[in-house]
């Protein structure tokens, strides 16, 4: 594996490859809609996201919005980055011919689990 590709465990469980996935091309993204874009409960989105926050790779604030509290979820730098170096080692297992560089930018989110509509780019 190159320098840039290191194969992360905290990342590579499904669900939480998924939510890195989505976190990778928005700049924040409110629970609900993470949720449902992963078709997945409160309580599993809840468990993932404990693991992803602890490694420090997600940060999440809460905030009131329509008189309800809501929490907003983003990648942070560290979790960005690791993200990134995850995704260049599966390329690099699989032998996708990516050079380090391409694999280390993966694509959109939506070209990888399915359509994520609303969510903005970073």
């Amino acid at each position: 594996m190159s320098r840039q590709a290191r194969f992360d465990p905290i990342i590579h469980a499904p669900h939480r490859l998924r939510i890195c996935a989505l976190l990778a091309d928005i700049k924040e993204l409110e629970f609900g809609p993470l949720r449902d874009a992963l078709s997945v409960s409160d309580s599993v989105l809840s468990k993932q996201l404990a693991v992803l926050v602890e490694a420090g790779y997600v940060r999440s604030r809460r905030a009131r919005r329509d008189a309800r509290q809501r929490v907003w979820l983003t990648l942070t730098p560290e979790g960005l980055e690791r993200f990134r170096t995850h995704v260049a080692a599966l390329h690099e297992i699989v032998g996708d011919g990516a050079e380090p560089e391409q694999a280390a930018r993966p694509r959109h989110a939506s070209g990888l689990f399915g359509p994520a509509p609303g969510l903005a780019e970073r």
